[in-house]
């Protein structure tokens, strides 16, 4: 989310940029950034030795781990003496992975933080020191045993069996503990966490807790991002590792042509035996039919740690694709290690896709002041579809479930980009693992925002950035590291540091210094200044970063979060509504809201005032996707903010905290699909005015391959009687914009309270895409309600919803919905326009009973 200041500063740093360096002729951005952080080599170009192919391996065994999640005790305060060796009668359980607030919660100690205004209850207990305690049993007692953390919000000291092992701080890997020295057979492992300080500085926004500057942790938590509970707890897994003789460590696969030629990086570190021995690699398809691959490599190095660059080539290869674009073909690649010796071996698994990432300039060329922003994935340039990613959960619940939920909406979203921004952290293996299934794209950013890479400690930094790297560098999915969120400097040793390591650690994915920066933008005219609608209309980027509007949730999530307060209404100035509002209802939300709502419905009631900042939110995003596209390739990508939310309240995602999904998913959804026609507005009110509209077709696949297409627009009143109605006829070619023309009105046809549009294309008879819009609704509050009636029939049968306008009137906004499971429910496609006669079929996730609703349905 951008702050107003953010705008100026960064306009004025870029003409620094232009005019305080030397000039570069004929050089990107890219190319002089890259230049600039001095890499000692790029990983993925080190020479390669060839790895040979055979015809089997041997198996290996896995080293032992042994998980120490589950069920911990956890207390309040103490000291070690008072902590280590004896019993805690004031404990109660805590499960880990998790938060000192979710355990607190379960044991309801402190009332559900995300209710009401609870979160100040849960705050406090952050500014706490917790003790953790686990007791664990070992058959026998492995020969190097290493204590691992996942990570730990934020600074921890340890113990094993009484015997300090150190102490630790940022949130994102680690700490790593041999224990050979200290481990027995019967073990009591204890963390102590320390609080998180307070220091609140009256910056923006006024009430933030500014000790993430200072620290490395995900900062949305701290008072900026609808929540104010800062993280804190052993948040990712913990286990005892046993370390093999010789170690593999962070392999890195690479990608060196689509034919299949690949490149495998990995280090082998001397433990206990010599680095002499038979490295082994099986390469599988992981989610498609196909055969293994077998390959080995002799090793003789006397160096306690050996980096090998190996080359090998893949049989019949298979790409990875983004969304809407082709097949997410995944490898599993088993590596081992067996030395000479004849001593025990080291085996790790990691997965890839075969995919090339390169970035190309905009029309005019190469631009010293400017990145290359044209995506070219697999060769082919592409316009970027794509969304934010906003830390999934403020009490840090990060379970498979629910990023599954999350990004397969996205996925049917057609969204193909997400940006994990620096307000929030490296993601989780789950994530990234999920992302490459569903073909959606990750930019990276590293946990700085708003130059606080000039104040986060410069070491925790890098042992982010390293562990964090070497984790994720696998996947397809990621195409773009990047140093973090709106900083207007983005300069200096750690943003050195994070361009430098994006080469000698991968070499393979741009890095960006900043966000926006170099040609990218985030603009929130619409909401932080006011802006009327019609400014998202018509505002353009070469790549939009960051752009939205905020809109309330779903009704269902907000009375869950007013409880006993839903019944109020108008809402009290101070109470549990404004609460839940982006700044905590201290930066004017209410008569935001108040605005953006207004202009569709009324304020008479909590449901109108809902469904107004939700249609708002509709106009004020799905436009400028549209126009975007319309732009190709002088605009080559457009992230709306955002796909989900780390707290319930008013937001600028699409599903909220709870999973309900608000109108927007939908709007976008008919907005990004890969085939469809649009219309471009430059304003909201048409009323009786002159208009001459744009008209394009979007093929972004080449899906109509040559054939004849047909797109008719229908232009209705609010009488909803046609006023106009045209054909535009034309036949597929390899263009992905195609302008068709426009649908021209006079001041007397668009004399009217409400005007609909609606956009059908058709390839012989079949229907292969609608997209529809309204205008002049400010007119009259409420009015886009007030248009005449008809009648939907449906049938179910199983997940199906067969949905008919019986009437004589078209149908719109016609939706589906599964009353009290909104957080679960999910519809293939939602807020339909039916005509007259006209039937769809669509799919919904539950089996709970659904119902029918619409804008003009009784």
């Amino acid at each position: 989310m951008i702050r107003k200041e953010f705008v100026a500063s960064c306009f004025f740093s870029m003409i620094a940029i232009s005019s305080g360096f030397p000039a570069h002729a004929g050089k990107s951005l890219d190319e002089i950034d890259r230049e600039s952080f001095s890499a000692s080599y790029v990983l993925s170009e080190l020479p390669g030795k060839a790895l040979v192919r055979v015809d089997s391996i041997a198996s290996v065994l896995k080293p032992h781990e042994w998980s120490l999640d589950g069920v911990w005790l956890m207390a309040e305060g103490g000291t070690e003496q008072s902590r280590l060796g004896t019993t805690w009668p004031d404990a109660i359980a805590a499960t880990v992975p998790g938060s000192v607030h979710t355990a607190l919660a379960a044991n309801h100690i402190i009332p559900d933080p995300y209710i009401g205004r609870n979160d100040s209850i849960a705050e406090q207990q952050s500014y706490k020191t917790w003790w953790f305690c686990r007791t664990f049993s070992l058959d026998e007692v492995p020969a190097n045993p290493v204590l691992s953390f996942g990570g730990v919000a934020n600074r921890c000291t340890v113990w094993l069996n009484g015997h300090k092992l150190g102490s630790h701080e940022g949130m994102f890997g680690g700490p790593d503990f041999p224990v050979k020295r200290y481990l027995k057979k019967e073990n009591t492992l204890v963390v102590k966490l320390d609080p998180i300080p307070q220091m609140f500085l009256g910056n923006w926004p006024p009430n933030a807790n500014e000790s993430w500057k200072y620290t490395v942790v995900f900062n949305c938590v701290y008072g900026w991002h609808y929540a104010q509970i800062p993280a804190l707890g052993i948040w990712r897994t913990v286990k005892l590792i046993e370390e093999s003789p010789v170690e593999i460590e962070s392999p890195f696969v690479a990608t060196r042509s689509l034919a299949g030629d690949m490149r495998l990086v990995v280090t082998l570190r001397r433990v206990t035996s010599p680095v002499k021995g038979k490295l082994q690699v099986e390469v599988s398809p992981r989610n498609f039919e196909g055969t293994s691959q077998y390959f080995e490599y002799e090793v003789n190095s006397s160096r306690k740690a050996e980096q090998l660059s190996l080359d090998f080539k893949i049989d019949n290869p298979h790409l990875w694709w983004p969304n809407d674009r082709g097949e997410q073909c995944l490898y599993d690649m088993a590596i081992s290690f067996v030395p000479n010796r004849g001593v025990s071996s080291d085996a790790v698994q990691t997965s890839f896709g075969i995919r090339t990432v390169e970035m190309a300039p905009l029309p005019g060329g190469k631009r010293e002041d400017r990145y290359d922003w044209t995506f070219v994935i697999n060769g082919q340039p592409m316009f970027v579809k794509g969304t934010g990613w906003c830390t999934m959960d403020a009490l840090m619940d990060f379970s498979r479930e629910k990023y599954d939920r999350l990004l397969s909406i996205a996925k049917s979203q057609h969204i193909q980009m997400l940006r994990a921004w620096g307000g929030g952290m490296p993601e989780t293996d789950d994530f990234y693992d999920l992302c490459d299934q569903y073909g959606i794209l990750v930019i990276q950013e590293w946990p700085t925002a708003w130059n606080s890479h000039n104040t986060q400690p410069f070491d925790m930094l890098q042992e982010t950035v390293v562990r964090n790297m070497k984790r994720i560098r696998n996947h397809p999915s990621l195409v773009m590291w990047g140093a973090g969120n709106e900083s207007d400097k983005p300069f200096g040793p750690a943003i050195d540091m994070m361009g430098r390591l994006s080469i000698e650690l991968d070499g393979t994915r741009p890095f960006h210094r900043g966000e926006a920066w170099g040609g990218s933008d985030h603009n929130y005219n619409c909401w932080w200044d006011d802006a009327h609608l019609n400014h998202n209309l018509n505002m353009t980027s070469s790549f939009w970063g960051e752009f939205g509007l905020a809109s309330l949730p779903h009704i269902e999530s907000v009375e869950r979060y007013l409880a006993e307060e839903k019944a109020i209404w108008p809402p009290r100035s101070n109470g549990y509504f404004a609460h839940h509002t982006p700044i905590f209802g201290t930066m004017g939300e209410m008569g935001k809201l108040a605005q953006y709502s207004g202009y569709f419905m009324p304020d008479t009631t909590m449901s109108d005032f809902i469904i107004g900042s939700q249609l708002a939110q509709v106009v004020g995003v799905r436009h400028t996707l549209e126009r975007a596209r319309t732009m190709w390739p002088a605009t080559t990508g457009a992230l709306y903010y955002k796909l989900n939310d780390n707290y319930p309240g008013v937001s600028w995602s699409s599903v909220d905290y709870y999973g309900a999904i608000k109108p927007i998913h939908y709007f976008v959804q008919k907005s990004f699909a890969p085939l469809t026609g649009v219309l471009l507005f430059d304003r909201t009110n048409l009323s009786s005015q002159e208009v001459s509209l744009p008209l394009y077709l979007l093929d972004d696949c080449n899906r109509l391959n040559g054939n004849e297409y047909t797109v008719v627009v229908t232009v209705y009143n609010d009488r909803l009687e046609h006023v106009v109605q045209r054909e535009f006829k034309g036949q597929g070619d390899t263009r992905t914009v195609v302008p068709l023309g426009s649908i021209d009105l006079s001041r007397s046809q668009t004399k009217s309270s409400m005007l609909f549009f609606v956009v059908d294309l058709f390839s012989g008879e079949k229907r292969l895409a609608r997209n529809y819009y309204f205008t002049n609704y400010e007119v009259r509050r409420g009015v886009i309600m007030t248009m005449p009636r008809t009648q939907v029939d449906f049938v179910r049968e199983g997940q199906y919803v067969t949905l008919t306008n019986t009437g004589d009137k078209p149908a719109m906004g016609v939706y589906v919905e599964s009353p009290g499971h909104a957080h679960e429910f999910v519809a293939s496609e939602n807020y339909l326009w039916l005509d007259p006669g006209e039937s769809h079929r669509i799919t919904v996730n539950v089996d709970f009973p659904v119902v029918v609703k619409g804008w003009n349905i009784d």
